[in-house]
C-alpha cells in the first residue's frame, strides 16, 4: 500500500537532490537580487529628490512603469523581448549561457528596486530638513549631503520596510518559474511530474518558502526591538 506521506522521498535519492538544488537556486535569486536592488534603490531615491527637474521626473517615470506592470510581465518581457533587442553576437552568447536565470535576476532586480526606492525616499524625507541644510550651508555638495549626513539616519529608519520589501522577494522568485528557472517551485513540479507525489513536493515547497519567510520576519521584529525607531 503506498504511504499517504513518503517522507523518504524528500530525505534521500534523485528527487531530493532536486528539491534541495531549486531551494539554492531560489536563495541565490534572492540574495543576488537583493544586493543589486538596495543600491540601485538608494540612486533612483537621490534622483527622485534631485533639485533637477529632470533627474526627478526621470526618477518619478522609472518607479511608476515598473510598479504599474505586474512582474510576471516583467519576467516575460526580460525573457522573450529584450534579448532579440541585442546584437547578434551578444545574444547568442547571452542564449548559450543560463539566460532565464539573468533574466529573472534582471526582473526582480528592477522590480524590487522601484518599490525600495520609495521606502527610502520616506526615511530620507522623515529627517529634519534642517539636518540637510546645516550641512549645505557648511558647503556640502548635494550628493556629499546624503552621503555623509541624511543617508545613514535615512536606511536606519527605513531597515524594518526594506526587511519587509526582501520577504516579498523571496516569494516573488516563485515566479521565475514561468520562464524555466529551475528554482524551488519549478523543481516541485518537476518532481511531482516524475514521481505523481505532488504532496510531498509541494509540502517541501511550501515549507520552504513558510520557514524563509518566518526567518525574514523574525530578523524585522528583532531589528524594531534591538533599535526601536525614535524621533528625530
Amino acid at each position: 500500500m503506498t504511504p499517504i506521506f513518503d517522507l523518504n522521498l524528500l530525505l534521500t535519492g534523485t528527487y531530493h537532490d532536486w528539491l534541495v538544488a531549486g531551494l539554492i537556486t531560489s536563495l541565490s535569486l534572492t540574495g543576488i537580487s537583493l544586493a543589486l536592488a538596495l543600491p540601485l534603490a538608494i540612486v533612483i531615491a537621490l534622483i527622485r529628490l534631485s533639485p533637477v527637474k529632470l533627474l526627478q521626473w526621470s526618477g518619478f517615470a522609472f518607479v511608476e512603469a515598473i510598479r504599474n506592470v505586474p512582474l510576471l510581465a516583467h519576467m516575460l518581457f526580460w525573457y522573450f523581448a529584450a534579448p532579440e533587442l541585442l546584437p547578434t553576437a551578444l545574444r547568442e552568447w547571452l542564449y548559450a549561457r543560463n539566460v532565464e536565470a539573468t533574466s529573472a535576476i534582471i526582473a526582480l532586480t528592477l522590480y524590487t528596486a522601484a518599490y525600495m526606492s520609495e521606502d527610502v525616499r520616506s526615511g530620507i524625507r522623515s529627517i529634519p530638513g534642517q539636518q540637510f541644510e546645516a550641512a549645505r550651508a557648511l558647503g556640502f555638495s548635494f550628493v556629499a549631503s546624503m552621503r555623509l549626513v541624511v543617508l545613514p539616519q535615512a536606511l536606519r529608519v527605513t531597515i524594518p520596510p526594506l526587511i519587509s520589501q526582501t520577504l516579498n522577494l523571496w516569494k516573488d522568485t516563485s515566479i521565475a518559474t514561468v520562464i524555466g528557472v529551475a528554482e524551488l517551485m519549478y523543481q516541485a513540479a518537476k518532481v511531482e511530474s516524475a514521481s505523481f507525489r505532488s504532496f510531498e513536493a509541494f509540502a517541501f515547497a511550501s515549507a520552504c518558502y513558510l520557514g524563509m519567510s518566518l526567518l525574514i520576519t523574525g530578523a524585522g521584529g528583532w531589528y524594531q526591538g534591538r533599535f526601536p525607531v525614535r524621533p528625530a
